[in-house]
């Protein structure tokens, strides 16, 4: 039985299935506080293989820095209406938002800097916690995973995306930096969990970034040590090639299927389906 880089034994995880039916789809906010641990990278990747596999994904790109939106190749600049315009005009319908991208099972709702304003109008909105997740409510049965790549804070945004979601998966990278903002993240999913959404639950820790040296191999440890299980088989090596796969504006398991970090990707995502994490 193969282990993992923790020691620990796994039985490999299979190609999922094909579904038979679409919908209706489970939302994952891909969220930690702080920038730079992969969160855009992983939510491109983690939809690139998905919609290899056969299901319908959706990003949101809920960040006002549009890296998902500009990483799978769709001029946010360009497009007349954004998630911004889905929060704060009701008139619109959420579907004449989404954008296709290139390839095939793969949408973006993109996102610009006007999502930056965001942050202080929905202080004065009713509900604005909800908002997202009444925006969703409305895609839901096309897609049969949602992604909302968030932005690197703990404001209004991410407490929608968080209210929006089944559950996170908190993307660390493994450095020693990257561990000590977790804590304040899982303070503000216990606070989402307790007062507005008390189903969402923390689907497993991404490990990324990770090459094989001391320090690595010592904040593996910790993360596991903090997270246990949660912490996915599956660890993302740091690759020259993911700003490669960037600049191409593709999933790495699209742009170089074969190489080491794509295949990374598909094992994680295998993994996501094994767990029932998405169907």
């Amino acid at each position: 039985m193969p282990t993992d880089l923790l020691g620990r034994e796994y039985e490999t995880f299979p190609a999922p299935e094909p579904l038979d039916h679409h919908g209706p789809a489970r939302v994952i906010a891909m969220c930690n506080q702080k920038g730079g641990v992969g969160k855009t990278t992983s939510s491109i990747n983690i939809a690139g293989a998905l919609s290899q596999y056969g299901r319908r994904v959706l990003i949101v790109d809920f960040d006002p820095q549009g890296a998902a939106t500009v990483g799978l190749g769709i001029n946010a600049n360009a497009v007349e209406n954004t998630v911004y315009t889905a929060l704060f005009d009701p008139s619109v319908d959420p579907h004449d938002i989404v954008q296709h991208t290139a390839f095939a099972n793969l949408d973006v709702m993109p996102a610009n800097i006007d999502l930056s304003a965001a942050e202080v109008q929905l202080v004065t909105e009713v509900g604005r916690e909800q908002i997202l997740a009444s925006v969703l409510r409305k895609l839901k049965n096309e897609y049969d995973v949602i992604i909302v790549d968030c932005q690197p804070s703990l404001g209004l945004l991410t407490v929608n995306a968080l209210t929006a979601a089944d559950g996170v998966i908190i993307p660390v990278a493994a450095e020693f930096f990257a561990l000590r903002g977790v804590a304040l993240l899982m303070q503000s999913i216990e606070k989402v969990q307790s007062r507005i959404n008390p189903n969402l639950q923390v689907y497993g820790v991404l490990v990324t970034m990770f090459t094989r040296t001391l320090h690595c191999e010592e904040v593996l440890q910790r993360i596991y040590e903090a997270f246990q299980d949660k912490v996915f088989h599956s660890v993302i090596s740091r690759s020259i090639k993911l700003p490669d796969a960037t600049v191409a504006a593709a999933p790495i398991t699209i742009f170089a299927p074969g190489h080491k970090t794509a295949k990374e990707y598909r094992e994680v995502t295998r993994e996501l389906v094994a767990r029932g994490i998405v169907a």
